[in-house]
């Protein structure tokens, strides 16, 4: 470059116009390397957390941070407890594992790993009837072996707890008598027969007699009970398993019928309370109020709507239907009064979208219409009265366990094993809808004095 003092005016100019085209190629390549850097940090945050296309991420300003507030205190801590331990086990090093140096003292705590463990093993006992003889008459004196003092009912060889866990095991846990003689031997070291695990059952059967005739009693003369029933084997016949459910009731009751007598013969003549149901037809001559499942009303709907999706106006008419029961599950009042208007507000509303399609022979929605004019006044009982569903889920719900049951084993042989599986099933379903604890509360009913002989 030529001294720039000595430079002529238009030497001058050229230098700066070659400067100024440096200048601008330089801010372009700037530019250039910017959005490559911005682009390679996308693509190094994207690998750091795993994956993702560098467009899912942008770098945000990081923000300011925000002021420490003080930890709120809970009511109850919910850390995991430390059990009271039954035995402590103290392990140390005898050598340095470095240098190996033996060690010595007793050391301190540096940590502790508690460990649960269950010890399942028979218990044989001899229970000794001794006699004595009185020396004032002269006569042999005998006690009298009670059934909650030796733990066993009347004779019988296995105590109430062996009874009460296969009883468990069988209806609770849905074992096949096979499996839970499997599992008693490799476990307890309890050797039993297929008959002989029968015989506990029926033992059960026996002894829960009064406790299910109550339970049939009460859920007779409950306000509100859902029904239900199923398909059940009896020595590879098809029967019918049906239920009656309160929330705290559950009654199962095994018939080779489905017809609607089987319900009045369950619930009695004398019931006035409300049946939730599905829309069967053996319900309508049961004789009581009714109140009709809407989900079941709600999936036929859905149904319809999927098989003609080419018509909108049928998917309008399924969630208007939709809509209406939201709105009459969501209305609440405490005077009577007001829920009955409101029932009768709510089926004025199901008959306006009924009508027009109840007649109309192309209509998709013609049987869906016919039936809820039909069941109008057994739509919106659960308006009016607030202790009754306006869902048959928990008749379904209680049902769920013995068709899982029915899966696993096929079901019963005998209709004698169907009367123990249903009163069984009435028994442990009534105990855990009423949150008691299964193999204490049947151990405790077998050595009950007020059992039945």
């Amino acid at each position: 470059m030529s001294d720039l003092s000595s430079a002529s005016r238009e030497e001058l100019l050229e230098i700066i116009a070659q400067q100024q085209a440096q200048i601008a190629a330089l801010l372009l390549r700037v530019e250039e390397l910017g959005a490559r850097v911005a682009e390679l940090e996308a693509e190094n945050l994207r690998l750091r957390r795993g994956g993702g296309s560098p467009a899912e991420f942008s770098i945000k300003p990081s923000r300011p941070p925000k002021e420490e507030q003080p930890r709120k205190h809970r009511a109850r801590g919910f850390a995991r407890r430390r059990e009271k331990p039954d035995e402590v086990r103290y392990h140390r090093l005898e050598r340095c594992s470095d240098c190996g140096a033996k060690l010595t003292g007793e050391g301190w705590e540096h940590r502790r790993h508690q460990v649960i463990e269950v010890e399942l093993r028979r218990r044989v006992v001899d229970h000794v009837v001794m006699a004595r003889r009185c020396g004032v008459c002269g006569k042999r004196a005998l006690p009298k072996l009670e059934d909650k003092a030796i733990g066993a009912v009347g004779k019988r060889r296995f105590g109430a707890s062996v009874q009460s866990l296969v009883t468990v095991l069988n209806v609770a846990g849905r074992l096949p008598i096979r499996m839970i003689r499997r599992v008693l031997q490799e476990t307890c070291g309890l050797h039993l027969s297929n008959g002989g695990l029968v015989h506990l059952l029926d033992g059960m059967r026996a002894a829960a007699e009064p406790t299910v005739k109550e339970l049939l009693e009460q859920v007779r003369a409950s306000s509100s009970v859902c029904a239900d029933e199923t398909g059940w084997r009896e020595d590879g016949v098809n029967g019918y398993l049906w239920t009656f459910s309160t929330p705290t009731l559950r009654y199962f009751e095994y018939r080779h019928s489905r017809a609607g007598q089987v319900a009045g013969e369950v619930l009695g003549e004398a019931f006035g309370g409300t049946v939730t149901c599905d829309f069967y037809a053996a319900y309508n001559k049961l004789g009581a109020v009714l109140q009709r499942c809407w989900p079941h009303l709600l999936r036929d709907a859905k149904e319809l709507a999927a098989l003609n999706s080419d018509r909108p106006e049928v998917a309008a008419w399924r969630e208007a239907l939709k809509a209406l029961y939201l709105e009459a599950k969501a209305f609440h009042h405490d005077h009577p009064r007001k829920r009955t208007q409101a029932r009768r507000y709510f089926e004025a509303k199901a008959a306006k979208l009924a009508q027009p399609y109840a007649n109309d022979p192309t209509a998709p929605q013609r049987t869906l219409a016919q039936r809820i004019l039909k069941h109008l006044h057994e739509l919106f009982v659960f308006v009016s009265d607030p202790d009754v569903p306006g869902d048959n889920n928990l008749a379904e719900r209680s049902l769920r366990p013995a068709v899982i049951a029915r899966k696993i084993s096929g079901g019963t042989r005998s209709s004698k094993g169907s009367e123990t599986k249903m009163k069984l099933m009435s028994l442990f379903g009534t105990w855990q809808a009423q949150g008691k604890p299964l193999h204490a509360t049947c151990q405790g009913l077998l050595l009950s004095p007020a059992r039945s002989p």
